[in-house]
């Protein structure tokens, strides 16, 4: 597998970039090999700048719902920007797309548009101060909700009045959440949740439904704003909110990544209560409004509507989880599969230093599939039983080199 242009374009992007990337998307933190950069991407596929193929099982570390270049998204969004894209206003589509996902979402009774997931969580923490009049809100520890000073996961640049207002809690954890609650002392904005509790190389965890209702009952007896963020995960659990599986709806709740099928959007959804509050505050930014990814939303959202994609991403999903157990059964290498199946998290065993975790990934790499050692993965509607199949093969390949590792260490 060759990396040539890849690794000619990380000296050249090192004299011109900070560090040659930024983020989350560096690939130095990923196993030998991994490329950089990219040339294209179609349906499950895509390919290295050295004209490598992968079958993708991160999607664009989410955004990609419908695989690659969906015909009908891009048919929409190129329409729409031949009419116009960043204009002195939004188009029509904005009006389309607020209507849609109000009819979509049940918690929602209006939209408003942004284009970056912190965007929308940042926008939906200031409408909760906003509508209360207060100041505090209550994040659980070790979530992610964006990369601005006040929810970024670090504190290098960050000054403590950034955070002064930011109370933790421990995820699916009750007592903690109404112990946050009471340091709020009076003055409680709202209490940010998770979808699920996806925290960066750790096991995931669905909320239960005992702490989802006390998270809605905390928000309520404190009349402060109850904030699902989305970002992640809507769409690929529930077309009506993450947490319509588990009976609670949000006051308010910030959406991105898969809304358009890899068009730069996001979104905030709220309920009456904040539709004032939403009216009151200052928010703008000089792509909001772009209309060409709003046009892709639409076509995004009545696609996984009419395809039933939720369920078939959980089919697929399935398929490799199963698959993933009786590999691990197979070779006696023990492995934890957490979260829901349509965004898999693997993580092996006593592999603190993901050791384990880089080699099964080299290995199916170098067999062209495309996994994560530490990050939730994510499944699309474009996936097929052949996809996980390959899937499969390449996973064999990894549990393989695991085993072949140094025994102390395997």
């Amino acid at each position: 597998m060759s990396n040539s242009l890849d690794h000619a374009l990380r000296q050249r992007a090192l004299r011109v970039v900070p560090g040659g990337m930024w983020g989350h998307m560096h690939a130095k933190d990923l196993p030998e090999g991994y490329p950089q950069f990219f040339a294209r991407a179609e349906g499950t596929k895509l390919w290295d700048v050295d004209g490598n193929e992968y079958l993708d099982f991160m999607c664009s570390w989410g955004p990609i719902i419908l695989g690659h270049h969906h015909p009908e998204v891009d048919a929409a969004a190129f329409a729409q920007y031949q009419q116009g894209d960043a204009m002195n206003g939004p188009g029509e589509t904005m009006v389309e797309l607020a209507e849609l996902m109000v009819e979509l979402i049940p918690h929602a009774d209006w939209a408003q548009f942004e284009k970056n997931g912190t965007d929308a969580t940042t926008t939906a923490a200031t409408i909760a101060r906003a509508g209360t009049g207060r100041r505090k809100i209550l994040v659980a520890k070790g979530a992610y909700h964006g990369a601005v000073p006040w929810c970024s996961p670090s504190l290098i640049g960050v000054t403590a009045e950034d955070r002064a207002h930011i109370l933790t809690y421990d995820y699916n954890d009750i007592d903690s959440l109404n112990a946050a609650v009471a340091r709020a002392e009076g003055d409680l904005a709202g209490i940010i949740v998770s979808a699920f509790k996806h925290d960066y190389g750790k096991d995931q965890e669905l909320p239960t439904v005992a702490f989802a209702k006390a998270a809605r009952a905390a928000a309520a007896a404190a009349d402060a704003a109850l904030i699902v963020d989305d970002v992640r995960a809507g769409f690929r659990l529930s077309l009506g909110g993450s947490w319509e599986r588990v009976g609670v709806r949000p006051d308010l709740s910030a959406w991105s990544k898969s809304i358009a099928n890899g068009f730069a959007l996001s979104a905030v959804t709220g309920n009456d209560r904040f539709r004032a509050a939403t009216q009151s505050i200052f928010t703008t930014g000089s792509f909001w409004c772009g209309a060409m990814s709003m046009a892709a939303a639409v076509a995004t959202l009545n696609i996984l509507r009419r395809d039933d994609a939720v369920t078939h991403m959980e089919t697929m999903g399935t398929a490799l989880r199963e698959g993933f157990a009786a590999l691990s059964a197979t070779h006696g290498t023990p492995i934890r599969q957490t979260g829901p199946v349509q965004m898999p998290m693997v993580l092996f065993d006593d592999d603190a230093d993901c050791r384990k975790g880089f080699a099964f990934c080299a290995a199916a790499l170098k067999a062209g599939v495309y996994f994560h050692p530490q990050h939730n993965m994510f499944l699309s509607a474009a996936h097929t039983p052949e996809d996980i199949a390959r899937a499969l093969e390449a996973a064999e390949l990894g549990f393989r080199a695991v085993r072949a590792l140094a025994p102390a260490a395997a």
